[in-house]
């Protein structure tokens, strides 16, 4: 059995070990203390969105970040997926189906008007998920604008 637990304080590191694994399957740079502190300042701003642990069995397989956005063309709070991840040792069993049929029964309670997510190129499967979950490919293109220090 799934289920989803709120993220707490005392879970940061294990978010953050788990956050650690999902960002070396693309090589992705990670500050495993900038990470914490951000965790901190996100639990205790509910205006900044979500996050949960994912439970399979009673063991943590996985963890869920739902960030929020007001939008003017959506006339009013809309979400981003910001991060799904669920352990290799997990995968396979239906999890991250049960992750985004949860995410859609939160949309109604959260009062969002839509949910974006992005997906690698390469991550098919992942793909192949979102799309059976209604979501659809997104006719622009993502671009961003970081700023360096």
């Amino acid at each position: 059995m799934t289920t989803f637990k709120p993220l707490e304080i005392t879970a940061i590191s294990t978010i953050t070990q788990m956050m650690q694994d999902f960002y070396a399957i693309d090589n992705y740079p990670m500050n495993i203390e900038v990470a914490k502190e951000l965790f901190h300042e996100f639990i205790s701003n509910e205006h900044l969105g979500k996050s949960w642990l994912i439970y399979y069995e009673n063991e943590i397989v996985g963890y869920l970040i739902l960030t929020f956005v007001f939008s003017f063309e959506y006339s009013g709070k809309i979400a981003f997926i910001d991060e799904l991840f669920i352990k290799k040792t997990a995968r396979g069993k239906g999890i991250g189906k049960e992750a985004i049929q949860f995410i859609q029964q939160e949309v109604p309670k959260l009062s969002l008007k839509l949910v974006y997510l992005e997906v690698e190129p390469h991550n098919e499967n992942a793909q192949k998920l979102y799309l059976a979950h209604d979501f659809v490919i997104h006719n622009r293109k993502l671009m961003k604008y970081k700023v360096t220090k």
